[in-house]
């Protein structure tokens, strides 16, 4: 859009401002060095050994900004993971999953910019308070883990944007130009996606993950409320519609990496947002950045002709 940069493009340093989700397992070095080397951010998980790693093999795949996720449940009693992300060289930290006061102070000493995922206002205005450069605003439509009284994006974002004053990432429900451009009406400065990045070339999840994505139509994903368990919002999969009547016998994650690398289906509940009915085939990682943002005026002035 327009040569001019937006507070989420100056504070992170991309052509795009278009962020490729911190899936864990996947979120991995060469999905997130293509989404940088397309002009995006991408972003490295660091819940797990190889996702850690994957912060110094990125450097071999691109010199561009990769970013990292510290989901803070994972690391609020061990915070030496700030000193292997500076040692590493990361710039950009996006938090999530906690309260982002116990980590903003030790990033911004290290020279890190932190932005943090908020599913609430209420979040959004702790996060302010502790200091954080910018949000990702995620509606409840998005994939993985979820509040059962969440909002919609298209509640959700205006919300904080007309009473927080931090620059926004719309995030839930975004899969092109045309649910960008929503999203900067709502008053977003940037977009993030996870379940169309994990419908590209680039994502090395197995064919079949994918193609079930591809296949989704607008009730092929449930919100799981399961006693004892996080609340998610995943594919609808016969193992999904089990859990969602409560069978007490059926796992939610133990075996995600069977389902996310071997095909399994029925090994694990999947992490998918409401948009993958949306998504009808499988893209390269560079043309889903440049085009869900570079055409968000096209789709504008298509929209114009519908004032008049």
């Amino acid at each position: 859009m327009g040569g001019v940069t937006n507070r989420i493009q100056e504070l992170l340093g991309v052509e795009f401002p278009v962020v490729q989700a911190p899936m864990t397992y996947i979120a991995r070095a060469e999905l997130a060095a293509a989404v940088s080397e397309g002009g995006g951010l991408g972003v490295i998980e660091t819940l797990t050994p190889e996702g850690r790693a994957d912060l110094l093999r990125v450097r071999e795949l691109t010199d561009r900004a990769v970013a990292a996720n510290l989901m803070i449940q994972g690391w609020k009693r061990d915070p030496s993971i700030v000193d292997v992300l500076a040692s590493a060289g990361v710039q950009h930290v996006f938090t999530s999953a906690g309260d982002p006061a116990l980590f903003t102070s030790r990033l911004h000493d290290a020279g890190m910019t932190v932005v943090h995922v908020v599913g609430s206002l209420k979040g959004a205005m702790k996060a302010a308070d502790a200091g954080v450069d910018a949000l990702v605003v995620e509606g409840v439509e998005g994939g993985g883990f979820k509040s059962a009284l969440g909002a919609s994006t298209m509640v959700l974002l205006p919300l904080i944007a007309e009473r927080v004053g931090l620059p926004a990432i719309c995030a839930g429900g975004v899969c092109d130009a045309r649910s960008a451009a929503a999203a900067v009406v709502l008053g977003a400065e940037g977009v993030q996606m996870g379940t169309r990045m994990l419908a590209s070339n680039e994502a090395l999840v197995h064919a079949n993950f994918k193609d079930a994505i591809v296949a989704a139509d607008d009730a092929g994903t449930v919100l799981l409320d399961v006693p004892g368990n996080p609340t998610m919002r995943v594919l609808r999969t016969g193992l999904a519609a089990r859990l969602s009547e409560h069978d007490s016998d059926a796992q939610l994650l133990g075996r995600i990496t069977e389902l996310y690398f071997g095909g399994d289906l029925e090994a694990s509940v999947a992490n998918t947002g409401q948009v993958s009915s949306r998504i009808t085939e499988l893209h390269p990682v560079a043309d889903i950045v440049r085009r869900t943002w570079g055409d968000i005026e096209a789709v504008l002035h298509d929209a114009r002709s519908r004032l008049d």
